[in-house]
């Protein structure tokens, strides 16, 4: 079976929200776009700022230490607060979830040992797209989305299908992505030096971390 192409769905209902808004002269539909961290977004709000009026929401109590986590929320804050004062488009608002930490360790009991990318990442992706699913439709926002998929090292198709579903149970539409396609990804990185972003080499929750730096000390180890 072959695997859906989510870039060219998001290219599809751009060009159905491009047509919407020439012919009836109305305002965008409204996203609720969840960020995981400033440099992912940088290209994803340059793309698709044009078309949609966005709530950036960040979620990420996967985020183990908290120094880390202000760090990035503040970068993300930044972000958005320069790209507005440029006049991209349509102006772009921010919502903070709540930092809770705890309640990812909970959820990841009993996965601690998967590696990157297996079943503890899935069940952190449906955690956060839950939650971003459940305020858009509080909101009654016409699309939520994610980030998440302009990262190599994320598994689109599973982020896609995660959406797909919470968007049944919720009853808002779920918009597709494959955002590191299209050079999405080489762009997040221009971006991320063109406004000194700071970057990181895992995605903050302490198994990643674990993980890579297991990975370059045996680098280092091999180099010697």
């Amino acid at each position: 079976m072959n695997q859906p192409n989510y870039q060219k769905a998001l290219e599809k209902i751009i060009e159905y929200v491009q047509d919407g808004k020439a012919s009836e002269r109305r305002m965008p539909p409204r996203l609720f776009l969840h960020s995981c961290c400033a440099p992912c977004s940088s290209y994803v709000l340059e793309y698709l700022c044009p078309h949609f009026a966005i709530t950036v929401f960040y979620y990420n109590p996967n985020i183990s230490a908290s120094e880390e986590y202000r760090k990035r929320v503040e970068e993300q804050k930044r972000l958005i607060h320069t790209y507005n004062a440029e006049g991209r488009s349509y102006p772009i608002e921010i919502r903070e979830g709540d930092y809770r930490p705890e309640e990812f360790l909970a959820m990841a009991k009993g996965y601690e040992d998967c590696p990157e990318g297996g079943e503890r990442c899935f069940r952190c992706f449906d955690m956060r797209l839950r939650k971003t699913a459940g305020l858009a439709a509080e909101g009654q926002y016409d699309y939520f989305a994610t980030t998440l998929t302009i990262s190599p090292l994320k598994n689109a198709a599973k982020i896609n299908e995660i959406g797909e579903r919470l968007a049944k149970e919720y009853g808002v539409k779920w918009l597709p992505s494959d955002f590191k396609k299209k050079n999405g990804y080489k762009r997040s990185v221009e971006l991320s030096a063109e406004y000194g972003l700071y970057r990181q080499d895992y995605c903050g929750c302490a198994f990643s971390k674990a993980e890579r730096a297991a990975k370059n000390t045996c680098h280092e180890e091999e180099m010697k």
